[in-house]
């Protein structure tokens, strides 16, 4: 899945809501959120390798969460997708998807740049 190629990095308009259009509070809240994931994908990658599914649920869940509501959408869907299928026990997929889930984050690093 290349969540780039259907799905928009980031949502410009809803970090702008989230924030109030504040261009400040954007750069901060977008930082926080790409560091924050960045040290998620870190534990997730070790919890992938030891194949523990509630972990890597937990992990994709709230990081998840964390970017849908900062509009990161593509990692989002990527996040989707792991905990979809660290549920269902396929840690290949998983791992496959974190390699591209490290892409997205880097794809918003650009996108922060540019606020």
């Amino acid at each position: 899945m290349q969540a780039g190629n259907t799905v928009p990095t980031l949502d410009r308009n809803q970090l702008r809501d989230v924030t109030l259009d504040d261009q400040e509070l954007m750069r901060e809240l977008l930082s926080a959120l790409i560091d924050d994931t960045s040290r998620q994908i870190l534990v997730l990658d070790a919890a992938i390798r030891e194949a523990d599914s509630p972990q890597c649920v937990r992990l994709a869940h709230y990081s998840k969460g964390a970017c849908a509501n900062m509009g990161a959408k593509a990692a989002a869907a990527v996040l989707q997708k792991i905990e979809k299928t660290a549920a269902a026990g396929d840690f290949a997929e998983c791992s496959a998807s974190l390699h591209i889930l490290s892409g997205e984050i880097e794809r918003l690093r650009e996108e922060a740049r540019s606020l």
